[in-house]
């Protein structure tokens, strides 16, 4: 059985990507788990790094272009990872640290320039540090981060690999 190709493996990539969004929509519409800014930030990142898996697979590109991919997976990935890091770090402050509850996503975002927005979302609020969600002693953003670093490490070697006559199918 021969290896398999780049085109299949971008694929398996997007598709973790769906499942990690999948499992997003069901927590917030199922499980009542209503998403911080920090946690919209974060499928965005999912969503971004989706799409870059998913057009690798459709392109299935060589020489140049699986660098070009591996770079849209760093970005995405890497933006992902220091999101969910951030949001981590916010669930571990002390009680007296955490900052005061902020106006909604939504609300800032119509509210504020870019910028400005992002300043404050990114400065977090009680609402970010709230836990309401564990598997196995983790939060949902470690578990999130914990896939963007495995994410980025598979998409990094699929697409940086080197494939020769013998591995690669189109």
């Amino acid at each position: 059985m021969g290896k398999l190709g780049s085109r299949y493996l971008n694929l398996a990539g997007a598709l973790a990507c769906t499942a990690m969004m999948a499992y997003a929509l069901y927590a917030e519409h199922k499980l009542l788990l209503t998403p911080c800014p920090m946690c919209v930030f974060q499928r965005l990142a999912t969503v971004a790094l989706g799409i870059v898996f998913l057009v690798a697979a459709i392109q299935n590109p060589s020489g140049w272009g699986r660098r070009v991919s591996a770079a849209g997976i760093l970005l995405a990935a890497g933006a992902g990872i220091s999101v969910a890091g951030w949001h981590v770090w916010l669930q571990n402050l002390p009680a007296d640290e955490v900052p005061a509850c902020g106006p909604g996503f939504d609300y800032i975002i119509d509210s504020f320039p870019l910028l400005d927005a992002l300043k404050v979302i990114f400065s977090g609020s009680g609402e970010c540090a709230e836990i309401d969600w564990l598997f196995l002693g983790l939060t949902m953003p470690a578990w999130v981060a914990i896939c963007f670093v495995c994410l980025l490490t598979y998409g990094l070697w699929v697409n940086l690999r080197r494939t020769g006559p013998d591995n690669a199918l189109a």
